[in-house]
């Protein structure tokens, strides 16, 4: 599957113009990017293969690691917003890809009036990012950008992610996932791997997955429906549907399986320059300006334990207990009926089973 992948990529793509689905489209990005992708070369941009949007705020100085870089579109977007003096550094597999990519690294520093280049392609495996010369604990954030269903080994990529991310770090990331498991015959049709749904995980698994690696509580931003407009392909997956939806994990030893209650909250500052009047950690937490913003306990960990710190004042610590924290979807499993010990009996609505 590997080779397939990598021929569908370097010699049957061409464009994204080629693809036979509307997966790995990209979304229209905010007006701050706008002149940013306008400064990327036109090579660079018509190979562009992702399916959401990875700039997540606060990249300035950032150092900066894209699996699945290809020829380099979202590199060369966040080498914008690392500065001068963050790095980006790409992996990918495919050759061509990656010749498109390098050729343009001169070109993208004049425009960005760099005196260095702040980025490099490495040729190489998802899989197998021990074999690259990457150190432990060494980049600030990691994305991916429609990339991770094509691995062959997706328990292997989380766990290398979370050993090359720095304590409080982040793996922020788009993907295609599926609502339910898929049949093997989707799973090993060649056409559907490459356009990104045969590799898809079934989106519980995926969270499962990203528990057992370490990343607690991976927390969903945005996530869309996907259409497949090709009528033969649509028939070879029947009723399975598959969503983009972009995940942020955090590399924070020890969260909670459940939003804990501990009476914290947070107050955003507002100088995030990117979101001056709310900042959006995730679809759930969109946390305005100035006001008193109740989180649970893992929510306030994230933002006090990674680079987003600087931004919020912190209320409350972890000293008392209130249960699970009130809307965030776990119910007690109990019943709510009280006892009448008086009585000898028990007060409850409706009968026993």
């Amino acid at each position: 599957m590997r080779d397939s992948v990598q021929e569908y990529y370097g010699q049957t793509l061409q464009s994204s113009a080629d693809l036979a689905t509307n997966a790995c489209c990209d979304q229209t990005p905010p007006a701050y990017l706008k002149p940013l992708l306008a400064n990327i070369h036109d090579d660079v941009l018509a190979r562009y293969y992702g399916c959401g949007l990875v700039v997540p705020d606060e990249l300035a100085g950032a150092r900066v690691l894209d699996l699945g870089c290809g020829a380099g579109r979202d590199v060369y977007l966040l080498s914008q917003l690392v500065g001068e003096h963050g790095e980006v550094v790409g992996v990918d597999m495919t050759d061509e890809q990656l010749a498109v990519a390098r050729q343009h690294e001169e070109h993208h520093r004049q425009a960005f009036g760099y005196g260095t280049s702040n980025v490099r392609f490495e040729k190489g495996y998802l899989e197998a990012l021990d074999a690259l010369e990457l150190a432990r604990g060494s980049f600030d954030v990691v994305i991916s950008n429609c990339v991770i269903n094509l691995s062959t080994d997706k328990p292997k990529v989380l766990a290398d992610v979370a050993r090359l991310l720095k304590p409080g770090g982040e793996f922020y990331f788009s993907d295609v996932y599926a609502d339910r498991r898929l049949a093997q015959e989707i799973v090993n049709d060649p056409v559907l791997y490459g356009e990104c749904l045969g590799g898809a995980l079934y989106w519980n698994d995926f969270e499962h997955l990203a528990r057992r690696v370490g990343f607690g509580d991976p927390r969903l931003v945005e996530s869309r429906r996907l259409s497949v407009d090709d009528v033969v392909l649509e028939a070879k997956l029947g009723n399975a549907r598959f969503y983009s939806a972009t995940y942020r994990l955090f590399n924070i030893a020890d969260l909670e399986p459940a939003c804990e209650d501990y009476g914290q909250a947070v107050i955003y500052r507002g100088t995030v320059a990117t979101a001056p009047h709310a900042f959006t950690l995730d679809g759930h937490h969109v946390i305005e300006a100035g006001r008193v913003f109740p989180v649970c306990g893992n929510t306030w960990r994230m933002l006090a334990e990674s680079r987003f710190a600087p931004h919020f004042e912190f209320i409350g610590d972890f000293s008392q207990h209130f249960g699970v924290f009130a809307g965030c979807g776990v119910a007690l499993p109990f019943d709510e009926g009280v006892s009448d010990y008086a009585s000898g009996g028990v007060s409850v609505s409706g009968g026993c089973c």
